[in-house]
């Protein structure tokens, strides 16, 4: 037999649950018990059987059976129950009605908190019947006749006498085809909350049989529970006064007023730190540290200043299949319908880039005490349930969090969210709601049914037209007579501020399928939900990349030779007075290529043109590109460390310069203006060279130049980019823009930039005029608009920090011959996009595109309907793919945030020289042909609904400032560099619109003593022995055994010996068989010279640049594309690939090192280049001291 607790509690069960019976066995949440349903039967088994238990327990012990036998647990001090009690004078504002107070007060009277529902009437009402109703309403309920006024500084609640606060039923006669805007209309009414009772009604009748009563009741004065009390006494009033009686009502345990002092009394003084008000605050301050200021699905519009609360709503169900598997694996779980749905929606936020630290707002009922149910008032509290969706958990794993935090949250439900919000003190702001923006609202109320007597009753949709968040989505279960699961309805209210209706009903789709995918696989992670449809995701990946267009097969020489061909007197180059037509530029390039050949410039070459802007730069690149080699720019502003690293790394076969530029330039470049390379240049054919003449054949596959970009670690990174490429890019922008004969396109961007590709080339193969801006002239405004103006320039590009400064010069204005601007390099503001507009009447194209993806991939036409903070940045040109992919490389959806890759013709190579980051940066397309690339560029973008790209930042450090690309951490790595710093950040920061700077924090290195400083200085003074020793005539690779002394003696060692001791040294080496060597201290060459031949890979480094540079002419002699030498002391590793060699080798070399903890940081350093199997040959050291 069941004890007579297990029969209490079977009743209890069933009454809660709305069923005649159920089993000691049966599970709470089976039989569609929710939280709601659990806290009131906690008030039930308190009031029956005197035991207080937390919510926990109902999830832990769900049946009666379970429960029974941990009641004796929570045997103890119940919680006082709510009772009438003497009100003070000054009866204060619940802590629920103290934030919508204080939100009327900021806001003035809106209709933001407006309850409103509207009730259609078919059959004989009785008007005045209904008007006495409602005031029988107010008079029983004293939360709807309570005005909220000051008292002494303070708001406080005052209630009024029943005949002070007289409902009167507002009528008025309307045709149907108006209900809806009048609906819509007195949804909107606007509350005096000092004045005017929270009840307001309306009458709209139709035909005398026909009418629709609204209702709308503030938010302050009654919540979702409210209704299901509030139709049952207006059913009991209005059946009464039918009869000319009064309401036969129950009794009122307490009023609102009641529940207000218990509640304050319940809780205790914030101040004292044992109260339930302070534990419970501690774990909401322990829960909510750190929490993002903002988090929301993307928005169609950047947000507002301050939210107009303007709102709609999107109605959406789930079908019946879906509920019954939702609850199945809620079952499964130990969960409740609502975590899975709140874990699901957390779960889609991420997915929708909103990170994954998810606060989503949750409303609690607050109604504790059963002495509290049948009371209209406003009891909600709003819980934040934060959730983490880093490291990919599964839906399983995502749902016991959900569960911990949200049981945890109803454990400390009582803290109030406004008291939250003064004592968290988040970041306040007028444009969101503080500490969530999406709430979400499972609606478990008893239903209300306001069924009046003689009557057909049925609801008329009443939205409000506001939004309280950016999102609320409420949600309701539909059970069938059984309790079965037969579907799930709601709407998501939404702010119009940010959001279109397409987008939200786009949200409760998504929603929906990842559902679905959650009940099929809980086990599967939630990063690889797919959450596009089918159809969206061939739209994206295809219809959006649909870019295929015929480009002939060809290389920058035979486009630009045949446009000579077809225009040979027109003018080709303008600079400083001087005119070329393209004859005679094309004669002058190819006199210098054939010299060029000459001297071993060909195909998989390099030619570095150190250079100032004149007609030498332009005959220099189309000389070296119809050698076949890449030309190499190499601006002479560059730092000389900048100058040093681009030549040695990029190892060209040749240097040309000017007198201008020489003394930059190493001493062994070709000087274009000497006379006697004049005098050599004129007696050389001046024919198109051909594949007979060159070193090897030109093809599209060859580089076609070679320009170095910013490298995160320290040293900038070279970019090998085909013809293929850039031809592509040329051809598409020929086609978009289309110039010709009139065109003069002005050349003013630095050619170490790789915009300055299409300026040079893009007139040059179409007909046009290449204008060129003397050295300098790219900087000063106003020399700059006197030059467009001057020159009749049609065609301009400039970087948008340049473009803001050029549209405040005067003269600007005058530039009426422009046709066309293109902007790229930077984010093109919405403001300077206005303001160009405002000054110049032409078009404006903003192009976007990295030096690894031939200059640009995608482009846009400015116009000013374009929405967001910045110009987008368009669609991909021709033969290009752009995929916008989240961390697990899947596409996104529109709008949502995610980081760029490009795919197709125009991809660079890679790196110079750098297989890992070439690897690493150009990775394997997913969705591309087999063997096809696809380059992560690390700028974040966000595809419209259109198929257009908006720039959102960078995903790393890197940022552009006026154009160029800047690493942070190369400029941190500099400034780290210096003895006197321990350490450096640097940030880019923008004081004013359009004006970004760098600025530099370091902390000192308040360590370095004099011994540390002894061993840089020793260090230093090796490097300038060597680069001494080295500087000199050089002797053949690996036979330079000049300054190998004695340590002895001080006497050179016999040349026997040394060539006896590199064999036995060589010899050891060789017994490892090496196929990737790296060796530090290279020297002459004495090891790599015999080495290197039989192995796959060899990398030296030396501290001397002068015997790094005599090496890398010897390597390039031999033709030894596999071996790489690095201008590096021992301790420098950087861009050296970890994990690659199979043999680092020291030898002779440790003992000039400075001291053990030189040697010990080689060490170290070295290890994290082995492969697994890999050793360190540490040879000759010998001891100096």
């Amino acid at each position: 037999a069941r004890t007579p607790q297990e029969q209490i509690l079977t009743a209890a069960f069933a009454e809660i649950l709305g069923l005649p019976n159920i089993a000691a066995d049966d599970n709470f949440f089976d039989l569609g018990g929710h939280s709601l349903l659990a806290t009131r039967l906690i008030s039930r088994i308190r009031t029956a059987l005197g035991v207080e238990i937390p919510l926990r327990a109902i999830f832990e012990a769900p049946t009666v059976t379970q429960l029974a036998r941990r009641l004796a647990d929570h045997a103890g001090e119940l919680r006082p129950a709510p009772e009438p009690v003497a009100r003070p004078q000054a009866l204060p504002l619940s802590y629920a009605q103290e934030r919508l107070w204080f939100l009327n007060q900021l806001e003035g009277p809106s209709a933001t908190y407006n309850m409103a529902f509207a009730l259609r009437l078919t059959g004989d009402l009785h008007r005045q019947t209904l008007q006495d109703a409602l005031n029988d309403i107010t008079a029983r309920h004293e939360s709807l006749r309570t005005v909220f006024r000051r008292t002494d500084g303070q708001p406080g609640q005052h209630i009024l006498d029943p005949d002070q606060a007289q409902i009167t039923l507002h009528i008025q006669h309307i045709d149907e085809n108006r209900l809806r805007e009048q609906l819509n209309r007195a949804a909107q009414y606007e509350f005096d909350l000092s004045q005017q009772v929270p009840l307001h009604a309306r009458l709209f009748t139709i035909s005398p049989t026909e009418s629709v009563l609204m209702l709308i009741v503030h938010h302050i004065a009654a919540d979702g529970w409210s209704m299901a009390p509030l139709a049952r006494d207006l059913i009991s009033a209005y059946t009464a006064r039918l009869t000319d009686t009064t309401p036969d009502w129950p009794h009122l345990p307490v009023q609102y007023a009641d529940y207000t002092l218990w509640q304050r009394d319940l809780l205790g003084d914030d101040t004292d730190p044992d109260s339930p008000f302070s534990r419970q605050y501690t774990y909401w301050a322990e829960q909510l540290a750190g929490l993002p200021e903002q988090v929301t699905i993307p928005t169609d519009r950047p947000r507002p200043t301050t939210t107009s609360n303007a709102g709609d709503t999107v109605a959406f169900s789930l079908n019946g299949g879906l509920h019954r598997s939702l609850a199945e694996l809620a079952r499964a779980t130990d969960t409740t319908v609502f975590m899975v749905l709140q874990a699901s929606m957390a779960a889609l936020m991420t997915r929708l880039g909103a990170g994954t630290d998810i606060p989503i707002g949750s409303p609690i009922a607050g109604r504790t005490d059963e002495n509290l149910d049948d009371l209209v008032g406003f009891f909600v509290n709003t819980l934040v349930l934060r959730t983490d969706t880093s490291d990919s958990p599964t839906f399983t794993d995502l749902l016991g969090q959900v569960r911990r935090t949200t049981l945890a949250g109803y454990t400390h439900q009582d803290v109030p969210f406004q008291y939250l919000v003064e004592k968290l003190n988040p970041h306040r702001s007028a444009a969101h709601h503080p500490l969530f923006q999406v709430m979400l609202a499972l609606q478990n109320n008893e239903q209300a049914d306001f069924q009046l007597p003689g009557m057909h009753v049925s609801p008329e949709p009443t939205p409000t037209g506001t939004a309280r968040f950016d999102l609320f989505i409420t949600v309701g279960e539909e059970r069938g007579e059984d309790g079965a699961p037969v579907g799930i309805n709601g709407f998501i209210e939404f702010a119009t501020d940010l959001y279109d209706r397409m987008t939200i009903e786009v949200l409760a789709e998504r929603w929906a399928r990842l559902l679905r995918a959650m009940v099929d696989d809980p086990q599967l992670p939630v990063d690889q939900v797919e959450i596009l449809a089918p159809a969206e995701r061939r739209h994206i990946l295809g219809a959006w990349n649909d870019t295929a267009a015929e480009v002939p097969s060809a290389t920058l020489p035979d486009l630009f030779q045949a446009q000579t061909i077809r225009t040979p007197e027109a003018t080709a180059v303008v600079f400083d007075g001087v005119e070329l037509s393209y004859t005679e530029l094309n004669i002058r390039a190819n006199r210098l290529a054939h010299l060029l050949i000459s001297r071993g410039a060909g195909p998989e070459h390099s030619v570095a043109l150190v250079l100032e802007r004149s007609v030498e730069m332009v005959v220099a690149l189309l000389a070296v590109t119809k050698t076949g080699a890449a030309y190499l720019p190499v601006d002479p502003e560059y730092p000389a460390d900048r100058i040093a690293h681009l030549l040695e790394d990029g190892a060209p076969a040749l240097v040309l310069t000017t007198t201008a530029t020489a003394g930059i330039a190493p001493t062994s470049a070709v000087i274009l203006d000497s006379p006697d390379l004049i005098q050599e240049l004129s007696g050389l054919p001046d024919s198109d060279p051909v594949d007979a003449e060159r070193i090897h054949p030109l093809r599209p596959a060859n580089p076609a130049y070679v320009i170095y970009t910013s490298g995160s670690t320290g040293q900038p990174k070279g970019v090998a980019v085909p013809h293929s490429g850039i031809v592509n890019r040329l051809a598409w922008m020929q086609s978009e823009y289309g110039i010709g004969a009139g065109d003069r396109v002005l050349q003013k961007t630095p050619f170490g930039f790789d915009v300055s590709v299409w300026e040079f080339f893009w007139p040059l193969l179409e007909g046009g005029t290449l204008v060129l801006a003397r050295p300098g002239e790219h900087k000063d405004p106003n020399r700059l608009a006197e030059l467009i103006q001057r020159e009749r320039i049609t065609i301009a590009h400039f970087v948008p920090s340049m473009l803001q400064v050029f549209l405040h010069e005067p003269a600007a204005a005058g530039c009426i011959g422009l046709r066309a601007v293109l902007c790229s390099g930077e984010a093109l503001s919405a403001d300077l996009r206005n303001r160009f507009t405002d000054v110049l009447d032409v078009p404006l194209h903003n192009l976007y595109g990295p030096t690894e993806a031939s200059v640009d991939v995608t482009a846009w036409a400015s116009r000013e309907s374009d929405t967001g903070a910045s110009v987008p940045i368009g669609r991909p040109v021709w033969n290009t793919r752009v995929y916008v992919l989240d961390a697990t490389l899947q596409p996104v959806p529109p709008g949502v945030p995610g980081e760029l890759y490009l795919a197709g013709v125009q991809l660079a190579r890679g790196y110079l020289k750098r297989p890992g980051l070439s690897a690493e940066r150009f990775v394997a397309d997913p969705f591309g042909e087999p063997g096809e690339r696809m380059y992560r560029t690390g700028d974040v973008v966000r595809w419209n609904a259109e198929g257009v790209l908006v720039y959102l930042g960078r995903a790393d450090d890197q940022v552009k400032i006026r154009g160029f690309r800047i690493e942070l951490g190369e400029v941190e790595a500099a400034l780290a560099a210096h003895h006197d710093v321990a350490h450096a950040a640097v940030i880019a920061r923008e004081e004013q619109p359009g004006d970004t700077r760098l600025v530099a924090y370091v902390v000192p290195d308040t360590a370095t003593d004099d011994g540390a400083l002894a061993s840089t200085e020793q260090v230093e003074g090796w490097r300038e022995l060597y680069d001494s020793l080295y500087d000199r005539s050089p002797a053949p690779l690996g036979e330079d055994f000049a300054g190998w002394d004695s340590s002895y003696t001080g006497e050179a060692i016999p040349l026997e010996e040394m060539q006896e001791w590199r064999s036995a040294t060589v010899e050891r080496i060789r017994s490892y068989a090496p196929q990737r060597v790296l060796e530090i201290g290279v020297g002459s060459g004495l090891l790599m010279a015999p080495l290197a031949q039989d192995v796959e890979s060899y990398w030296g480094t030396d501290l001397s640049q002068a015997v790094v540079t005599r090496l890398t002419g010897q390597i390039t002699d031999r033709g030894w594309e596999h071996v790489q030498v690095r201008c590096q002391s021992a301790d420098d590793f950087t861009d050296l690939p970890t994990g690659y060699f199979d043999t680092i080798v020291i030898n002779s070399v440790a003992q000039y090192f400075p001291d053990h903890h030189y040697l010990t940081s080689v060490l170290t350093q070295a290890l994290e280049l082995l492969t697994e199997n890999g050793r360190i040959i540490l040879g000759d050291i010998r001891h100096l001291g």
